[in-house]
C-alpha cells in the first residue's frame, strides 16, 4: 500500500512539466531520484506500482517499469514480490571536476567537504586543461549524479559538453561566466579586480621603477586579462612594464618588482634576489597570485593578490545542499606582506 506521504508527492508533482531534450523515462526517474535525494520520499517509503504510477503520471507502464528498472540500478529503490517498489535510499552524489591539485584547491575541497552533510559523497576528479579528458569525464558522468560542481577550461565561456547536464544541477567554479539567468557561477575577476588590488598598493609601489609580469599566454590557463590589468595601472601610475614567460634564467635587478602567477615563477624570483643580495620587499618587490598558508611565511610573508578559494568552497557547499541557483563573482583581495 502506498504511503500518505507518497501520495501527497504524487498529487503535487507536475509530471508534464517535461524538461527538453528529456525521455518520458528519463523525466520520471528525474522527478523520484530528485524527491529522495531531498527528502521528500525516504528510506522504506512505499512507491506506487506499475499500474497506479502510470494512471496517476499519464505514463505508459512499460515507461514505469523502465523508470523503475533504471532507479533500482542505482540502489534508490528496491522491490519484494510482497511489498512492491520501495525507496532504499542511495546516497546523494556529487561530480566534482577541477583543474588540477594545488594547495589552494585543496583549500577549496576541504571548505567544501566541511559543509556538506557526511552521508553524501563526492567523487573528486582533474581535467589538467585537456579538452578530451574534460569531455570524457563528463560525458560518463551524465545522470549518474545528483549536482555537479565543475572548473571550467577557460575564461572566455562554458565547455559546450556542460550542456547536456540539468541547468539546475551544474555549478561552475573559478573561471567562466555562463549565459545570464540559467546556470549557477562561483568565479573570480581577473581584470578589474587586479586593477584595483594594485591600486590598493600603489604607496608601496612607489619604490619601485618597474613591473614585471611572469606570464606565458602559452603555457598557463591563467587568463590573459591579467595581463591587461596590469599594463592599465602601470601606464596610469607612470611605471615600466615588462612581460616574460618564465623567470627562470632572468637576472633581478634593484628597483623592479616581481609579480609571478606561477609558484616555480616565485621561487626563481627568490633564488635570484638571495644570489644577488638583493632584500625582497626593500631593493625588489615580490607579489604573488593566489595565497597559500606557505606564502604567508616564506620570505618573511609573500604580498599576494587572491580571492578566497575557502569561500568559494562554502558557496559550492550551499549549491549542493539547497539546490537554488547562485551567481557570485568573488572579491578578489591585496594581502600586504613583508616581500612587497
Amino acid at each position: 500500500m502506498v504511503s500518505g506521504k507518497t501520495d501527497k508527492f504524487l498529487l503535487n508533482n507536475k509530471f508534464k512539466d517535461q524538461k527538453r531534450g528529456q525521455t518520458k523515462i528519463q523525466q520520471l526517474v528525474h522527478v523520484l531520484s530528485e524527491a529522495i535525494a531531498h527528502g521528500e520520499l525516504t528510506v522504506g517509503d512505499m512507491l506506487p506500482s506499475v499500474n497506479h504510477l502510470s494512471s496517476m503520471s499519464g505514463f505508459s507502464r512499460d515507461t514505469v517499469f523502465k523508470a523503475y528498472r533504471i532507479l533500482k540500478q542505482r540502489s534508490l529503490v528496491d522491490s519484494a514480490p510482497t511489498r512492491g517498489y520501495f525507496v532504499t535510499g542511495g546516497n546523494y552524489r556529487i561530480f566534482m571536476l577541477l583543474d588540477d591539485f594545488s594547495s589552494f584547491k585543496e583549500q577549496l575541497y576541504q571548505s567544501f567537504r566541511s559543509c556538506i552533510p557526511e552521508s553524501y559523497s563526492v567523487d573528486l576528479l582533474f581535467h589538467h586543461y585537456n579538452h578530451e579528458i574534460f569531455n570524457q569525464l563528463v560525458e560518463n558522468s551524465l545522470g549518474r549524479y545528483s549536482a555537479y560542481v565543475v572548473m571550467n577550461i577557460d575564461n572566455k565561456g562554458m565547455e559546450p559538453v556542460l550542456e547536456k547536464i540539468e541547468p539546475d544541477r551544474l555549478l561552475i567554479l573559478d573561471m567562466g561566466k555562463p549565459p545570464e539567468g540559467s546556470i549557477s557561477y562561483v568565479v573570480q575577476d581577473f581584470d578589474l579586480a587586479v586593477e584595483h588590488c594594485l591600486d590598493e598598493g600603489r604607496e608601496h609601489m612607489q619604490k619601485y621603477n618597474e613591473l614585471i609580469l611572469v606570464y606565458d599566454e602559452n603555457n598557463t590557463p591563467h587568463p590573459p586579462e591579467t595581463v591587461s590589468a596590469v599594463k592599465r595601472f602601470c601606464l596610469k601610475n607612470n611605471l615600466n612594464f615588462k612581460n616574460i614567460p618564465y623567470a627562470k634564467g632572468s637576472g633581478v635587478k634593484n628597483g623592479e618588482c616581481w609579480f609571478t602567477i606561477h609558484d616555480s615563477d616565485l621561487v626563481e624570483v627568490f633564488k635570484r634576489c638571495r644570489e644577488s643580495g638583493l632584500k625582497p620587499g626593500k631593493d625588489v618587490g615580490i607579489l604573488s597570485y593566489n595565497d597559500t598558508p606557505m606564502k604567508e611565511i616564506a620570505g618573511g610573508g609573500v604580498s599576494v593578490i587572491s580571492t578566497s578559494f575557502s569561500q568559494m568552497g562554502v558557496f559550492a557547499a550551499q549549491f549542493v545542499k539547497n539546490r537554488k541557483r547562485i551567481a557570485e563573482i568573488l572579491p578578489t583581495s591585496f594581502i600586504l606582506r613583508e616581500t612587497f
